[in-house]
C-alpha cells in the first residue's frame, strides 16, 4: 500500500513505513495518521513480515510533530479525543507481536517523539534531534510520553525533557538511553535492516513471547512480571521452535525456523 503520506515498501521479511510530507518536515495530519492505521493492518495481517521499520522522507525529519494547524483547531474535548486515538495506535505498535525499528532521520518532536518511543529499539542519525516540544505550546504530550518516557530513561530525566521542552542531540539521546544507537547518517537505514534481518532471523514464536513478557512485566510488580515470564516460557516449548533451536545447537548449525 503507498499512499500519499504513507509509503510502504516490502524488503525480504521487513517491513518498511516511510512518513511522506517532507516539505512540511513530515508533519502528522489527518490524512497521515489515517494512512497509518491502514499501514499498521497490513503489517499486522502479513504472516512474512518479522520486523517493522519507521523512517521519514527526506534528509531533515523523521516527524517534526502534529500539523499546527489542525492542533489549533481543537478544544477540549476534540483534544481528549485525539490524545485516545494516538495513544490508541502507538499502544498497537508496541504491542506488536514482531519487533519495531524507529530509524531517526532527523527531526523527531511531539507525536514523531512519541512513536519513537513505542518502537522496541530505536536507530538515529548523527544528524537526528529529539524533543518532546509540547510544553511550549501550553499543552503537553498526548500520546504517550508521560508515561513510556519516565519508564525508558527515568523520571527525573524525563520531567526535564517534557517540562523544559528541550532539544537534544542524538547522542545526548543515546548517552541517557533514549536511542539504542547513533550512526552516520548516511548508513542509517543500512545499519536499521541489518538489525531487523537479525532480528527475522531468530523464531518468531520466541519473540513474540519475549516481547509478551517485556511489555506486560512492565506494567507489573516482580512477582506479577516472573509468573508472565514463566507462562510465555512454557508457551516456546509448546511450538516446534523450541525443538528446532534445541536440535540445531547440538548438530552445530544454524537453525531453521518456522511460522507461528
Amino acid at each position: 500500500m503507498n499512499g500519499k503520506e504513507i509509503i510502504t515498501e516490502k524488503v525480504n521479511r521487513v517491513a518498511i513505513l516511510r512518513f511522506n510530507r517532507p516539505l512540511v518536515h513530515n508533519a502528522l495530519n489527518a490524512a497521515m495518521f489515517k494512512q497509518l492505521e491502514k499501514a499498521l493492518n497490513e503489517v499486522e495481517n502479513d504472516s512474512g513480515t518479522r520486523v517493522v521499520i519507521f523512517t521519514g522522507s527526506g534528509d531533515k525529519s523523521f516527524i517534526a510533530g502534529s500539523d499546527i494547524k489542525e492542533l489549533r483547531q481543537r478544544n477540549p474535548l476534540t483534544g481528549i479525543e485525539a490524545s485516545i486515538e494516538r495513544q490508541s495506535i502507538l499502544n498497537r505498535i508496541e504491542g506488536f507481536q514482531i519487533p519495531s525499528i524507529a530509524a531517526i532521520n532527523g527531526y523527531a518532536f511531539g507525536f514523531g517523539f512519541e512513536l519513537a518511543l513505542s518502537c522496541t529499539l530505536r536507530l538515529a542519525s548523527e544528524k537526528a534531534s529529539l524533543g518532546q516540544l509540547d510544553i511550549n505550546l501550553g499543552i503537553i504530550p498526548g500520546a504517550g510520553a508521560t508515561q513510556r518516557l519516565p519508564r525508558l530513561i527515568g523520571k527525573a530525566k524525563a520531567s526535564e525533557l517534557i517540562l523544559m521542552g528541550r532539544i537534544i542531540p542524538a547522542e545526548d539521546a543515546f548517552r541517557i538511553g533514549l536511542v539504542n544507537k547513533v550512526v552516520h547518517h548516511e548508513i542509517l537505514m543500512e545499519e536499521s535492516l541489518r538489525w531487523a534481518e537479525e532480528l527475522a532471523e531468530k523464531s518468531p514464536v520466541a519473540m513474540k513471547y519475549a516481547l509478551t513478557a517485556i511489555n506486560q512485566g512492565m506494567g507489573a510488580d516482580l512477582a506479577t512480571g516472573l509468573k508472565i515470564e514463566s507462562q510465555c516460557l512454557g508457551a516456546c516449548y509448546a511450538s516446534p521452535d523450541s525443538q528446532e533451536g534445541l536440535k540445531a545447537f547440538l548438530e552445530k548449525r544454524k537453525p531453521k525456523f518456522g511460522e507461528d
